[in-house]
């Protein structure tokens, strides 16, 4: 990354040297040419080049440029300056990631290797005993330089190395160039001290730990807890000053994926929106900024969909100074591949945030009765959710009629498609790139919109239609899920997969999800007064109708390879053209979706 960047700019030095031949000028850009060239081809400690020195030489050439040479081609100078600020000499930050289930077996292994080698262990003997108030008492004073040597190769080991790692990109790049630890499935304060213990063991002093420690909560019950896990971090006297020296900031992350794979996808988005509330307010009390971070794929089921309606919902109870989201896989691509399309992007969420601020209005605000119907809605639908992803058939249909088990087998998603390696595949440990993706190839996209119609059928059992309407019509937060629910479901063709109806085995789970489909779709087009899905964005239904008409062939296609392969069992050669099959299929149904997973 350095590397690209610094090219980048001595480009830039040589584009800039043809129009600044200026007495006194020409000198510095020639200078500073030599310099980037030298970090570029000969690049060595003594010779590296800062992003305080860049500036330093520029903001130099611009003064002289203003004071002797009548301002001109001061926005080519201008333009090199802005570079060099937002990119810096590290162009991008990186960031590492690990569960927080590994940060305990990484300790436990570390005691275990220190005692067998004689030397005193970090942990007490009885330490998976202890209270979390005592735990934490414990990794609070572990302090050392442990040797990496002394591991061998595996989780413990390169665990340690990524850590000193980032000690090495930092004394390259600066601090901007690595900075962010995120704990994934994190569960207790115990997680994120485990992880601050284990920084102190590579030789980082408290006082000197130049590392933002990310917590990521993705699972419903992890969410309910935030606060609560939050509130224990910023009342513990060593956490606490440690984000004293981190400019009393703290980043959040929120997974949106995982929220929607575990709760279903009302419940998941509107405990992320009560997650974000209650850590606003807990951060502000212990006079802390939250940055949320959100954990977002393509798609609606992973918190994807119209990003610019849904940041515009959040009201001023969620802190939104700083958002910060992610973007992958293909919609990378389709979002930002262009000039022209990034430039759309990027001012929509700018936009979003804008708006929100300087037109609030009561769409915004959610009001007791509203939350209350909110809660409702989010309980009977996680309650229908549980009821199908417990079906025991659940797992088996969508190994049986998707491409899940071809994931791993392509290079499409960030990471592996299930946590953990070998034996049998549970749900706990598939991850959401494969799980949404294979719903959506199946062209079902059942995280989408599953739950939805039962918790609105439920509300016009109890009475309450009338008052869901209004919130409909009344509050953006809930009209924004509703609307990106109808294009998961706009996404959907039942007619492709017709053919399990009556199969023997898994007929019945294909008719449950059928009938979710068509009360959901019967309800939010009588909710939103409407006669047909995404009825309020032509462009979107037209463009979704476009793609899937030019995607059929392929789905088509796929899913006899499926049907083939389970024929097929016994004859290897026919088993492994029908694989390349099903995965060389996959790429293009996932371009052609855009936002699939």
């Amino acid at each position: 990354l350095r590397s690209a960047i610094i090219v980048c700019y001595y480009r830039d030095v040589r584009k800039l040297s043809r129009r600044l031949t200026f007495s006194g000028v020409d000198t510095m850009i020639h200078r500073l040419e030599e310099q980037l060239y030298e970090n570029v081809f000969r690049s060595s400690e003594s010779n590296r080049i800062s992003k305080q020195e860049l500036l330093k030489q520029l903001t130099a050439m611009r003064d002289l440029v203003v004071e002797k040479h009548h301002s001109l081609f001061l926005q080519r100078i201008d333009s090199f300056i802005h570079k060099v600020k937002i990119f810096g000499t590290h162009f991008a930050a990186l960031d590492v990631r690990q569960d927080s289930r590994i940060h305990t077996q990484v300790l436990v292994d570390i005691n275990t290797t220190l005692q067998s080698q004689g030397q005193k262990g970090i942990l007490p003997a009885r330490y998976a005993g202890l209270s979390q108030e005592e735990k934490i008492r414990v990794l609070s004073s572990l302090e050392m330089k442990l040797d990496v040597n002394l591991f061998p190769k595996g989780l413990t080991r390169d665990t340690l190395e990524s850590m000193y790692a980032i000690q090495e990109i930092q004394a390259m790049n600066g601090e901007a160039g690595c900075h962010r630890y995120i704990i994934s499935n994190c569960q207790t304060a115990v997680n994120v001290m485990e992880v601050f213990a284990l920084f102190r063991l590579c030789g980082w002093k408290t006082d000197k730990l130049t590392i933002d420690i990310v917590p990521l909560f993705e699972t419903i019950d992890d969410l309910q807890e935030a606060e609560s896990i939050m509130e224990f971090l910023y009342s513990h006297p060593v956490y606490n000053q440690h984000l004293k020296q981190r400019h009393q900031q703290q980043t959040i992350m929120l997974g949106f994926s995982d929220g929607t794979k575990d709760g279903g996808y009302l419940q998941a988005n509107w405990s992320i929106y009560t997650a974000k509330e209650n850590l606003t307010a807990i951060s502000r009390k212990y006079d802390i900024k939250a940055k949320f971070f959100d954990g977002r794929g393509g798609p609606p089921s992973r918190g994807g969909g119209k990003t610019n309606k849904f940041y515009a919902s959040l009201g001023n109870n969620i802190e939104n100074e700083e958002i910060q989201l992610t973007v992958q896989g293909q919609t990378i691509t389709s979002n930002f591949g262009t000039i022209q399309s990034s430039q759309y992007n990027l001012e929509q969420l700018l936009s979003a945030g804008i708006s929100n601020e300087i037109f609030s209005d009561n769409r915004m605000h959610l009001s007791p009765h509203d939350r209350f119907l909110l809660d409702e809605l989010g309980k009977v639908s996680y309650d229908a959710y549980q009821a199908f992803k417990t079906h025991p058939q659940f797992l088996a249909y969508l190994q049986q009629f998707s491409p899940l088990n071809y994931y791993s087998k392509s290079n499409i998603a960030s990471r592996p498609s299930k946590r953990g390696s070998g034996g049998s595949l549970q749900f706990e440990d598939l991850r959401a790139v494969p799980f949404v993706g294979s719903w959506s190839q199946l062209k079902q996209n059942v995280p989408g919109y599953y739950g939805v119609g039962t918790a609105l059928q439920r509300m016009k059992e109890k009475g309450l239609w009338e008052d869901v309407k209004a919130m409909f019509r009344n509050v953006l937060f809930f009209r924004t899920l509703i609307d990106n629910s109808m294009m998961s479901m706009l996404k959907s063709s039942f007619a492709l997969t017709q053919y399990i109806k009556d199969d023997p085995e898994y007929g019945a789970i294909w008719q449950l999800i059928k009938a979710e489909f068509d009360l959901t779709a019967t309800l939010v087009l009588e909710l939103s007064d409407a006669t047909e899905l995404m009825q309020d964005d032509r462009t979107g239904r037209a463009s979704i109708q476009m793609r899937d008409k030019i995607v059929l062939p392929l789905l088509t296609i796929q899913q006899y390879g499926l049907h083939q392969l389970h024929q097929a069992e016994t004859d290897p050669v026919m088993k492994e053209v029908y694989e390349k099959l099903i995965t060389r299929s996959m790429f293009g149904i996932i371009n052609a979706a855009r936002n699939s997973a």
